[in-house]
């Protein structure tokens, strides 16, 4: 869920180009260059969301600064390639739209089109929404209506495929189980931080009595494969709120989290997918490891346990996401 607050979100980037994949007639091997626009999506209910999009291209990267970040990128270059896919990204608590700059451009250089909103009101300059009743059901809808702005609004929507994957971390992993179809019950909050309280208690400024209706969950059936590292509130899924998903789910927990507990988390949310869910468990990892490298930033975002490389980690876990999506997305 969320660190203890720092004034900029650190989150200097790999230049990851990994081994790639277009769709037919390229070759599925190909390798691309990685195009990055920033966009600002209209949205009729709330303030604009500011956005990055990372994509295959043809054009030379140049290393450009993303904040405190650096990445060898092609700005607003022109888009390469035919039947995209699309992910899109939700970052944790107090992030941004850079807190998966490495996944984001591995996917893109894979012939991925990535999509990664800054969620309004929750994230490292604008908290306002952590903790009201505005804070988690906002968040699908955040994510719903980027999907519709890439497959309408975008200038290159025509590239698209109508293949959608989600991938969320922490309270964006929470964000995507919602987005598949997940029911979360928030009652169980109150109920299981009295019984063990957790940093995600400490986040609402009220703990909650009543959950919303079901209708305030948006589910968006376009996303047909998702991506779930370190789930925030895992509980409030419980007892079967995620029994009857349907898309398949790569389910990852760090086995040194202490942040997002695992026993009450991850596992929760594993036990109610089916066995054949992919799942990794990555020893020495916390949970700020799943976040894009970045050596000498802040401790509470960039340090690891001793011993843990978290680039290595991260070249071995954007081929998984990688070859997870391949497989699994499906044109809906």
């Amino acid at each position: 869920m969320k660190i203890p607050r720092v004034d900029v979100l650190v989150v200097p980037v790999l230049a990851a180009l990994l081994t790639a994949c277009a769709t037919p007639p390229e070759n599925p091997r190909a390798r691309h260059n990685v195009g990055l626009s920033r966009i600002v999506v209209p949205d009729a209910r709330d303030k604009p969301i500011e956005m990055g999009v990372w994509y295959p291209t043809d054009a030379a990267p140049k290393p450009v600064d993303l904040g405190l970040t650096r990445q060898s990128v092609a700005v607003d270059a022109p888009v390469a390639g035919k039947a995209l896919p699309l992910v899109v990204i939700s970052h944790g608590n107090g992030g941004g739209f850079t807190s998966h700059a490495d996944t984001a451009a591995a996917l893109a250089a894979a012939g991925f089109v990535v999509a990664a909103p800054t969620h309004t009101g929750d994230n490292f300059r604008d908290d306002s929404y952590v903790g009201t009743a505005r804070w988690l059901t906002e968040r699908p809808r955040h994510m719903e209506r980027v999907i519709e702005y890439m497959r309408s609004g975008w200038p290159e929507h025509t590239r698209l495929d109508g293949r959608v994957g989600v991938f969320g971390f922490s309270a964006g992993a929470f964000t995507a189980l919602v987005l598949i179809g997940g029911e979360p019950d928030l009652t169980r909050v109150a109920q299981h931080c009295r019984a063990a309280p957790e940093l995600a208690c400490s986040l609402f400024k009220g703990l909650p009595t009543a959950t919303p209706p079901r209708d305030a969950w948006v589910h968006d059936a376009r996303i047909s494969a998702a991506v779930v590292a370190a789930p925030g509130l895992g509980f409030s899924f419980e007892p079967s709120g995620l029994a009857h998903l349907t898309a398949p789910v790569q389910l990852w927990a760090g086995g040194d989290d202490r942040i997002v507990l695992a026993a009450s988390n991850t596992a929760l949310v594993r036990a109610q997918l089916p066995q054949s869910t992919e799942y990794h468990e990555v020893p020495g990892a916390g949970h700020m490891s799943f976040l894009t490298p970045c050596p000498g930033g802040p401790p509470t975002l960039c340090r690891d346990a001793e011993g843990f490389d978290r680039a290595s980690f991260h070249a071995r876990f954007n081929e998984e996401v990688i070859s997870f999506f391949r497989e699994n997305l499906q044109a809906r």
